[in-house]
């Protein structure tokens, strides 16, 4: 090959390597002037504020995602725990908590601990005034006959919780409740073990289900909202999250 010919050849693969070079310097470029994303709280947790809200007051419009304000940081923090462990099964939060850190969930959960908005009501499907009777004593009273506990055993007088790990119940959806006791009874929910709110679940019916969900749902809001102290009851049976006795300790 003469050197008019390698000439020939050398122009259109240079011009192609000028070219590349030119793209990615623009490319560099832009990345450059692009806007920097801030590293606040704020932004880092866009993913459960889509679903829960800017301040975690739920999305009572679609009948399932829940409110976090309010809830002990010590009860949201596990939940991110057992969605990490797959010991909670919702694929888009499993998928969210898959890479945070210990630290980084405790800094979300004392977050929407903080928040204080007002709870919203949710579509409440009809149901009959026996179903609410039925409801209303298993969420005070339990059903002694069948070792079924109140609610208001372990999720305070008022239902709205107790510190440090007892979430509340009041405000809370119906379609959101009665997805979490069946998810129970189908293990698709869990935590550590004793895992009190599995035996619970196990012990309801179907019916029983029902009737919970639409008395916690319809249920009014005390004046005060917020979780109760820190043993100000013992639950009635052995909780892991509480502790191996059930008592915190």
């Amino acid at each position: 090959m003469n050197t008019h010919t390698r000439l020939h050849h050398a122009k259109p693969f240079g011009a192609a390597v000028l070219l590349v070079v030119a793209i990615l310097f623009s490319i560099a470029s832009r990345a450059t002037d692009a806007p920097s994303i801030p590293d606040t709280l704020q932004q880092r947790i866009m993913a459960c504020t889509t679903c829960h809200g800017m301040h975690g007051e739920g999305t009572p419009g679609s009948g399932y995602f829940p409110r976090l304000a309010g809830k002990p940081a010590a009860y949201l923090a596990r939940q991110m725990q057992d969605f990490q462990n797959g010991l909670r099964k919702y694929a888009p939060m499993e998928y969210t908590v898959r890479q945070l850190s210990p630290a980084y969930m405790q800094e979300i959960a004392e977050y929407f601990a903080a928040q204080q908005v007002p709870y919203s009501r949710s579509p409440l499907p009809p149901v009959s005034a026996a179903t609410l009777q039925r409801g209303e004593q298993l969420v005070s009273k339990g059903d002694p006959a069948r070792q079924i506990p109140a609610c208001a055993s372990c999720h305070g007088s008022q239902l709205t919780g107790v510190q440090p790990s007892t979430p509340g119940l009041v405000g809370l959806p119906y379609d959101y409740l009665s997805a979490q006791l069946g998810s129970w009874r189908t293990h698709t929910r869990g935590t550590v073990a004793p895992d009190c709110m599995a035996v619970v679940a196990n012990r309801l019916s179907a019916s029983d289900i029902t009737a919970v969900a639409a008395a916690l749902a319809s249920r009014q809001l005390p004046a005060d909202t917020h979780a109760q102290a820190a043993g100000s009851l013992t639950p009635p049976l052995p909780c892991g999250v509480l502790g191996a006795t059930g008592d915190g300790t």
